[in-house]
């Protein structure tokens, strides 16, 4: 089974947004189409035989790009592909606490992401720190970005040490699955990811054959409990993040955890 650990069903406010310009720019080719239907992420996932797509809202300091009450409709329309990731406000704490809340009691989102360089907040600044407890108290995963920043923000937030390490350190009990690889602070995150029993990498936003040499040997050695498959639809397809997975060299095992057993334990969704 494969589970893509990193997707978003876009909103047209949040595709058109002016920090993702560089994005369009790189994917000026391609034929992706103005609005996307439910339908046409669903077929996106059946191209490449992804069973189960953890979906995300957007929420950033001007407000939410996607909603989680719109990732909320997707799930009820495709209940058994579709599983809601959270988004909150950081700037206000307890809203952002009490809405996490109602994801996950109310509309059953399995996990929250929260976007650092869209906040310019790196995830060991205090207004995560309420979040971090009450992912706890659900018992939910911590979703967040590492590496370098495609869109036209700061990648500052994005380094795994001292950030993500920090928060690792002092909340033990946090599941944390770090998306994007790491690039360029790849050997960081690996660092970080095999230090702390509940850090995890997500291989979103690249393509197989982009992978950087290092994930791939921690991928087959250490790490095959601990990187998880992911795409960042709609910029890359899960078909064409999987191009050349047979060139990997996995065994059968490595394999499998890769494309989905490692989230379906992290995310609870065996």
């Amino acid at each position: 089974m494969i589970i893509d650990a990193w997707m978003q069903h876009p909103t047209e406010r949040h595709s058109n947004h002016e920090m993702f310009a560089s994005l369009r720019r790189w994917t000026s080719k391609s034929d992706r189409p103005a609005v996307i239907s439910p339908e046409m992420t669903i077929s996106a996932m059946d191209q490449a035989g992804v069973r189960i797509g953890l979906t995300a809202a957007w929420c950033g300091p001007d407000g939410f790009m996607i909603s989680n009450d719109e990732v909320a409709a997707l799930v009820r329309q495709f209940p058994q592909r579709i599983v809601g990731v959270a988004s909150v406000n950081l700037y206000k704490p307890m809203e952002a606490v009490r809405e996490l809340r109602r994801a996950v009691k109310e509309l059953g989102f399995r996990a929250l992401r929260v976007v650092p360089w869209l906040w310019g907040l790196p995830p060991n600044d205090r207004r995560y720190y309420p979040l971090y407890a009450e992912c706890i108290e659900l018992g939910i995963p911590f979703c967040t970005q590492v590496g370098h920043t495609g869109p036209l923000r700061t990648s500052e937030t994005g380094r795994p040490i001292p950030y993500l390490d920090d928060v690792a350190l002092e909340f033990p009990e946090l599941k944390i699955v770090a998306g994007h690889i790491g690039y360029p602070w790849t050997q960081e995150m690996i660092a970080v990811a095999t230090k702390y029993e509940n850090v995890f990498i997500d291989t979103s936003a690249y393509t197989i054959r982009r992978y950087p040499p290092e994930i791939v040997q921690y991928l087959k050695t250490n790490g095959r409990k601990k990187v998880l498959f992911g795409s960042n639809y709609p910029m890359i397809s899960a078909a064409k993040a999987l191009e050349g997975l047979n060139d990997l060299g996995l065994d059968d095992k490595t394999r499998a955890l890769f494309l989905g057993g490692n989230a379906a334990r992290v995310f609870g969704l065996n």
